[in-house]
């Protein structure tokens, strides 16, 4: 049975995020809100977590999971990232983007796409996520809370508990956070291309 913490999502509850982050770092798998929608999320290192969220979410191995980031200097720790792409990405966050980029050696082999050395990184802006990024003192490896059948996000956490109360370890209660996912860039090509419009802007890539 998962726990339910509801947090408030402009004045995150120091205690609240602090028992996430341990029950992260136990394994678990959470439930939590983003600047774009909900995600499902477990600790970079853990595989047998990583694995339940492909079994709820029914994903095969050319999934792209995502590293949740609390900021550019953590991002540089798992993507190979040029000068260019740098002040890029610095002024696009934080905020609602997926930037798909080839990934260093501190990124285990099982998280990466199989044909391509490759990883999808974001930095969000909400305060949960930045509370409890910080708390966690990693990333997060998340991938959005989109279930088999379904065309859009989940967006009432009493109605994820009621549906994945058996398959998560805590939901977090944030309210509503919107249903676009984020807009994902391929920055391995060039010039860099949008693999998916979602709530972030595209201009800055539009020629």
């Amino acid at each position: 049975m998962a726990q339910f913490f509801q947090i408030h999502p402009a004045n995150p509850q120091a205690r609240l995020i602090r028992r996430s982050a341990e029950i992260l770092l136990a394994g678990g798998v959470i439930l939590y809100p983003t600047d774009s929608s909900y995600a499902l999320g477990c600790q970079i290192g853990e595989k047998a977590a990583m694995e339940r969220i492909r079994r709820i979410r029914q994903l095969d191995d050319k999934h792209h999971f995502t590293l949740v980031c609390r900021d550019l200097s953590e991002i540089t720790t798992y993507a190979k990232i040029d000068n260019q792409a740098f002040r890029l990405l610095k002024s696009l966050t934080p905020g609602p983007y997926t930037f798909i980029h080839e990934a260093t050696k501190q990124v285990p082999r099982r998280l990466l796409h199989p044909k391509r050395k490759a990883i999808g990184i974001r930095v969000p802006d909400h305060e949960i996520c930045r509370a409890l990024l910080s708390e966690l003192d990693q990333p997060v490896l998340s991938s959005t809370l989109i279930l088999p059948g379904d065309t859009e996000p989940l967006t009432d956490p009493e109605d994820m508990r009621e549906r994945l109360d058996k398959f998560v370890d805590l939901v977090i209660d944030g309210g509503f956070c919107g249903l676009e996912p984020t807009t994902v860039v391929d920055m391995t090509s060039e010039p860099p291309s949008i693999l998916r419009v979602g709530k972030g802007a595209t201009t800055l890539f539009e020629g």
